[in-house]
């Protein structure tokens, strides 16, 4: 038997697990689903919340199977371990996937655009993104659910960050993608690494600092028992975190369960906004009483920071994917105000 027919087998078996039905006749969906963060981050709490959301919402008739600090595969085979059946959903982020197409960079992190949770949200939902990134996503046989956008995210370094100067051959945790040109023309020397390596590189010196998540994501990852510094307000990354299940088992779902999804999705999305603007603010106190220093960016390196990045995104805008989706996002932040004519 060929590859693309093993695989294909493999996707089918995994679609006609997934769903079923219950002796009284209900449907029934079992869903085995990857994030990259740890049960007690924010994130990891929050997915485990709409987990519980969607279990209450169908009544028992989706359950969730939840692997947590990417316990089954690697953060960026993720993805393909959902498309090919050994997972069925994938939790983490489009970005990880710039390596198919650098499309994916433009639905995981644009950085440098939005400066809001709710402004890159209106571009999914009400700016076409969702319409230009569902596509993306079913040439790779996965259907983009939902968003999760919890803002901007924050450094940890052993080493100061306080601004742009500070970026010279500081050696950094970077996930795959555009971050690396726009922070190697910037001075500085991004090594990409898993999500799950992080903590034992700063430990052992291998990276001055990273680029992991929020600030409130970072303390619970433990990264500031070792990096003593950081920046907040956060700036240079805002990713989406998404829900994507591979296509077929999506397609064997009830409407009633996919509209449970993708509603639950939302919700989340909104709590998650909401709570790490609190739970962010709490966390930059309480560091800066432990000793951690913590600093906020000159509006003028700001701006050199932006100014990179929209630099960067035709760079990276290779393909006819790309390209569609950059302009996408470029139009809509022109009526937002964020990108000057």
């Amino acid at each position: 038997m060929s590859f693309v027919k093993t695989v294909a087998t493999a996707v089918a078996a995994a679609a006609i697990a997934a769903t079923g039905a219950f002796a009284d006749g209900h449907a029934s969906t079992k869903l085995r689903i990857q994030t990259h963060y740890a049960p007690e981050t924010t994130s990891g709490k929050l997915l485990t919340e709409w987990k519980e959301n969607v279990e209450a919402m169908s009544n028992g008739e989706i359950a969730i199977e939840m692997f947590y600090s990417s316990s089954v595969v690697k953060s960026v085979e993720t993805f393909d371990a959902a498309a090919t059946g050994i997972l069925d959903c994938d939790a983490t982020g489009g970005g990880y996937q710039t390596g198919k197409n650098p499309a994916f960079q433009f639905v995981g992190d644009i950085m440098g655009g939005y400066a809001t949770p709710a402004q890159q949200l209106s571009w999914l939902y009400y700016g076409g993104g969702r319409e230009a990134a569902q596509a993306l996503y079913n040439q790779y046989d996965m259907q983009l659910v939902g968003w999760i956008v919890y803002g901007q995210e924050s450094f940890a370094s052993t080493k100061p960050i306080a601004g742009l100067s500070d970026l010279k051959d500081w050696k950094f945790r970077s996930p795959p993608g555009m971050e690396t040109k726009i922070f190697e023309k910037l001075g500085a020397k991004p090594i990409v690494m898993d999500f799950t390596e992080i903590f034992t590189a700063l430990e052992t010196g291998i990276i001055d600092g990273a680029d992991a998540s929020g600030l409130a994501n970072n303390v619970g990852l433990g990264l500031y028992d070792i990096a003593k510094y950081a920046n907040f307000p956060g700036f240079h990354s805002m990713p989406s975190d998404h829900i994507a299940c591979n296509k077929a088992v999506w397609d064997g779902m009830p409407d009633h369960h996919r509209l449970i999804m993708e509603t639950a999705i939302s919700d989340i999305a909104l709590k998650s906004a909401l709570i790490f603007e609190k739970e962010n603010a709490e966390a930059a106190a309480a560091l800066t009483e432990q000793g951690v220093t913590i600093s906020q960016w000159s509006a003028e390196d700001l701006q050199e920071f932006r100014n990179a990045a929209q630099a960067t995104w035709p760079e990276f805008a290779t393909t006819p994917e790309a390209k569609a989706l950059v302009e996408s996002h470029v139009a809509y932040l022109k009526q937002l105000g964020l990108v000057q004519e």
